[in-house]
This record gives structure tokens, sequence and C-alpha cells, in this order.
């Protein structure tokens, strides 16, 4: 093979390819963003394979790591050797003693194969995927998994391997990669941000305050004992008139006894007689358990358009939310003025 020049090349570019496909499909689905292959999964199925791939990461890891160890040695077994044997005899007509020419032919075939492998069979095709990872994922998402498909028994192999030698350490192997960031470490590099002027610390409140809605309550927006703005069940419309004014909140609850039955907002009695039911305008109240996140009973007040929760505890009322005490804790001037 040594002594056609154009089968070495052929060879040689075909190794090299393989070499970049492997590479790129393990940095690819590395920096690829799932929620846009999930996007694209739904007409695509090369991001269907992707997402796939992206499920069980270190099986994905093991054939990219083994398709680039074959190509590396098949690059030492056929181009290292021929590109050897065409540069020994040509330091031999310059002069140099057989061993010396046979050294500098071997060295300089290692670098010239290591250039041509490390630059255009790794460096290139990596900056590639990480530039286009969820383009360079999905074009290259089928014949990975075709390649994992026939070597299956032996990544499997290899990777239960891999995963024993971890767990010997201490450390629990994963098959995904982790994604996004929590609250707390947001919070952290948000207070950072403003500690070194990085961020202006106008905004440190607000961003700090949605970061804590993850994971902040709707007990903790209660204010224990505070008394509830209501009225009995069987009040009238001058009864929920005069509950607003003295409270100054347009939501006045309707009770029977402990429970809480209904809520009537003023706007719509403004045109009642004073001795109508303030039954008749009554809507069904929103309860919310005190343990509900912030952000998770914010989108649920969102929608369904509910601007006032009873928030409840064990069974037993523990008092109410509005979205002007949510808001008070991103902006407080706009929780002044929705309230």
């Amino acid at each position: 093979m040594t002594d056609n020049p154009w089968v070495v090349l052929t060879a040689t570019g075909a190794i090299v390819a393989l070499s970049a496909f492997f590479v790129a499909v393990e940095f690819a689905l590395m920096a690829a963003k799932r929620h846009r292959l999930e996007d694209a999964a739904t007409t695509s199925r090369a991001a269907r394979a992707a997402l796939r791939s992206a499920s069980e990461l270190t099986l994905l890891l093991a054939g990219s790591q083994l398709g680039i160890t074959l190509c590396t040695l098949a690059l030492g077994a056929i181009t290292k050797p021929a590109v050897h044997h065409w540069l020994t005899p040509l330091f031999a007509t310059w002069g140099l003693p057989l061993v010396a020419a046979d050294v500098a032919g071997f060295v300089l075939a290692l670098l010239i194969v290591t250039f041509i492998h490390l630059v255009v069979g790794e460096m290139a095709p990596k900056s590639w995927a990480i530039a286009h990872p969820e383009k360079s994922a999905t074009l290259l998402a089928l014949p990975m998994r075709a390649f994992m498909w026939t070597t299956r028994p032996l990544l499997g192999a290899l990777n239960e391997a891999a995963n024993g030698l971890l767990r010997k350490v201490g450390v629990d192997p994963a098959n995904e990669v982790a994604v996004g960031q929590n609250p707390e470490a947001l919070l952290h590099l948000v207070e950072h941000s403003a500690n070194v002027g990085a961020l202006d610390a106008r905004f440190l409140a607000p961003i700090s305050g949605a970061l804590e809605m993850e994971r902040l309550t709707v007990r903790e927006l209660v204010t224990p004992g505070a008394p509830l703005t209501a009225v009995s069940a069987d009040a009238t419309v001058r009864d929920v008139r005069e509950a607003a004014r003295r409270s100054g909140h347009l939501r006045i609850l309707l009770r029977d006894g402990e429970r809480i039955t209904a809520v009537v907002h003023v706007r719509d009695t403004l045109t009642a007689p004073d001795d109508a039911p303030a039954a008749q305008f009554a809507r069904p109240v929103f309860i919310l358990d005190a343990d509900t996140t912030v952000h998770a009973a914010l989108k649920a007040m969102r929608e369904t358009r509910n601007h006032l929760a009873v928030v409840t505890e064990a069974g037993a009322v523990a008092g109410v939310v509005t979205l002007a005490d949510v808001l008070r804790r991103l902006f407080p001037q706009a929780g002044e003025a929705a309230a």
C-alpha cells in the first residue's frame, strides 16, 4: 500500500473524516440544548434520534471515543508508515546516514500525521459542533445511531467497566448531561455580579426576588394572625361595601362559620341595591395549599385569572394571598399600585 500514494491518501482522507464525525457527534450533544431538540423532534426523525442519544449520553460518548481511538490506530497503521516510507529515501538523498534518515523520516511522519489528525480530524469538527450544536447533533444523529446499534454490546461493556471504576471511588455515574442552573447558584451569581459592579444594584432586588419564588412558599407571604376581610354568607351588598370601605380591599370573602365559601368583588355590586344578597355576586374562591411555591401560585393565579387566593394548611384557613403580595416581593412600587 505504501507504494501507491493515491490509495494511502484516500484511506487517510476517509479515516480523518471518520474521526471528525465522531468528534463532532461527541461535542454536538454535549453543547446542544435539549428543549431545542425536543421542538425539532415533532417534525424531524433525525432530531428524535439525537434525543435518544442524549438520553444515553455515556453510551454515546463511549461510541465516540471508540471511533476516535480506532481512527487514531488506523492512521498509525496506514498513514504514518507510508509517510515514513516516502520520507526516508528523500533524507537519504540529502546525504544523511541511513539511520539518521530513518529517524528523521519517522519523526517528521509522526508530526505530519499528528497535525492532520489533531487539526482536521479533531479541532475543526469540535469548533463546528460547538458553534452549531443542534444542527450538527441532528445532522449526525442517524449515522451515529447506526454505529451504536452495531457496536452496542461492546459499548455497553466498556461503559459498565468505566461506571464500575467510578462507583469504586464513590462517584455516581450520570447518563445525561446536566442542564441549566438551580436557583441557589443563579442567586449567588446575581449577588456576586452586583457586588463587583457588573450588575446595576437597582436590579438586584427584583432578580433576587424572582429567583426566590422557586423556593418561597405562599405560607411565607401570609401574615400570621391577620384578620380576614370577610362577611357572612348571607350578607347584603351594603355589608360588602362597608367591609370594602373599612379595609380598602376590593375583594371581600364570604364565610360560613370558619369556612370560606366565596369571594365578591365590590365592582360587581356598584349598580345593585343595598339590600341585595351579596351571594348573587359571589365567585368561587381560589384555594392554595400553604406549601405551594410562589412561582407555582403565580402561574396558577394567572392561568385561572384569580387575583386572590385563600391559603389553607391542614384543612384550616391560614390567610389570603393576592397578586399584590407577590408583586410586592419583586417590585415594591408595582405591588403598591396593584393593591
